[in-house]
């Protein structure tokens, strides 16, 4: 497995795990679903440990099933979760004051 090159600074600001890399990869792509072998690769995690925490994630609503096709089940983030919500609005708020920081720095 290659180490991401550019770290989101979602993983920069609370650390680099597989359960950390799967929410960042799913907050970066909240409109789709990904079967598991997929969201694995996505987010450079191996799909045993990705198996291995799934069904937390599951249980605690922050992903939900949406459909299977063939053997795979497919799973998105749910939008429906007042936490997912939450930390959508973050790693929208980290984006923004990096960007005004970067824009500030380079004004100066």
């Amino acid at each position: 497995m290659k180490a991401k090159q550019n770290k989101s600074l979602f993983l920069k600001q609370f650390g680099d795990t597989p359960q950390l890399r799967v929410i960042d990869f799913f907050l970066d792509n909240s409109i789709f679903d990904f079967p598991l072998t997929e969201i694995a690769r996505e987010s450079n995690v191996s799909y045993n440990s990705l198996k291995s925490f799934i069904d937390d994630f599951l249980k605690s609503n922050f992903l939900v099933k949406t459909r299977k096709v063939g053997k795979s089940d497919y799973y998105k983030i749910n939008k429906e979760n007042n936490f997912v919500l939450n930390l959508i609005r973050l790693d929208w708020t980290l984006s923004k004051s990096f960007a005004l920081k970067d824009e500030k720095a380079t004004a100066v």
